[in-house]
């Protein structure tokens, strides 16, 4: 058991920053990123034994964290807003991280920006992202072109 502990801390210590990246590039608010992702790493914890066994267990937490968030949201969407306070806040505090391009990237489509976070920020190869996420090695193919187009439009000036 203590090993057990200590391979964990070890893990959660080299994984949390990128972990915590990759969520707030998909929330764009810093706080619900933190919750989605301490929520996703206890129950990294819990189910430790079969997470560290997984091809990628940094690609297991981001999506258990992204998971999350989305039965969160399942579950609140018949709440009503109330003068703007539930509106997402532009994250203050990405270290690391250029701010126009964590907004390009929040600006892709849903299946694009998960390929990039987890094929990029987490690099992770094709086929763990395929698994990770349920579709084919060239769809993330796919998706990763299309975003790289995209968000080098945005970035790199066209010369005649």
């Amino acid at each position: 058991m203590e090993q057990e502990r200590k391979d964990f801390a070890d893990f959660y210590q080299r994984c949390r920053d990128n972990c915590l990246r990759a969520v707030l590039a998909s929330t764009g608010d810093r706080a619900l990123a933190e919750d989605l992702v301490a929520e996703a790493f206890a129950r990294a914890w819990a189910s430790w034994r079969k997470v560290s066994r997984h091809p990628a267990p940094t690609a297991w937490v981001v999506r258990t964290a992204l998971n999350v968030r989305v039965s969160w949201w399942r579950r609140r969407r018949r709440e009503v807003a109330f003068d703007g306070h539930d509106l997402p806040r532009p994250a203050d505090d990405v270290h690391d991280v250029d701010q126009a391009m964590l907004s390009a990237i929040r600006r892709l489509p849903k299946r694009q920006r998960e390929v990039i976070v987890l094929r990029v920020w987490l690099d992770l190869d094709a086929n763990t992202v395929a698994d990770e996420l349920g579709i084919s090695p060239r769809t993330v193919a796919v998706h990763l072109s299309r975003a790289t187009a995209t968000l080098r439009a945005q970035f790199v000036p066209v010369t005649s």
